[in-house]
């Protein structure tokens, strides 16, 4: 199946950046996605799993953490401050941490829970006024205040603009990531995630090239 062939290609970039197997983790992007494709996935053997809407991924994966035990959830959506105390109990990480206001909220529910989601910080390595994200020169200040609230900071996300060459983007959060201390890099996604495994991504994210196209569900 389509998640085989996928992890059989993670494998072979790990090998050709001179990486460790395993080193990459695979976000199966199951957003919008129907069931049984999702169920077939798990069935696979699949565990780790993206979702970018917080009312979809809690109507839909309490019941399949029941019956599939072991199951890592990621957001990756952009997150709204007024649903992030249902988000840090539902995921397991959350990629699009990206303004003070955010932050501080996390910060406060991570000192009520005494735990917290791991974090990444989106980064707009494309300067795109459409997209989500901190500014690239921005980002070093924003990580520095993320460490001062006492947040468990992974790492770095970044989705290049679609009309350019991913590379760059991917060398930029890379060389952000090492100088800030960071090993995480969420980059990479179904068109390119080879190419981000080569700048040293630690999650790739891929949605279509598992399930296939999207379904448009009413929201």
């Amino acid at each position: 199946m389509a998640l085989a062939e996928i992890v059989a290609r993670i494998r072979k970039a790990e090998a050709a950046a001179g990486r460790a197997p395993g080193s990459v983790t695979l976000i199966a992007v199951s957003k919008v996605q129907p069931a049984d494709r999702v169920a077939a996935v798990l069935g696979a053997g699949q565990r780790v799993f993206g979702e970018n809407y917080v009312q979809e991924a809690a109507g839909k994966w309490p019941a399949w953490r029941d019956q599939f035990p072991g199951v890592k959830l990621h957001m990756i959506g952009p997150l709204q401050t007024n649903k992030a105390k249902v988000a840090v109990d539902l995921f397991d990480a959350i990629h699009t941490v990206d303004r003070p206001s955010l932050a501080e909220k996390l910060a406060r529910l991570a000192e009520s829970r005494g735990t917290s989601p791991e974090l990444f910080v989106q980064v707009n390595t494309g300067a795109e006024p459409q997209k989500a994200g901190i500014l690239p020169d921005e980002a070093d200040a924003f990580i520095a205040t993320l460490r001062g609230l006492g947040l468990p900071l992974a790492g770095l996300m970044c989705i290049p603009p679609e009309d350019q060459d991913s590379t760059p983007h991917f060398a930029l959060l890379a060389a952000m990531a090492e100088r800030n201390g960071l090993t995480g890099l969420s980059m990479g996604m179904s068109a390119d995630f080879e190419a981000a495994i080569a700048q040293g991504a630690t999650h790739v994210r891929v949605g279509s090239a598992i399930f296939g196209d999207r379904v448009p569900q009413p929201r």
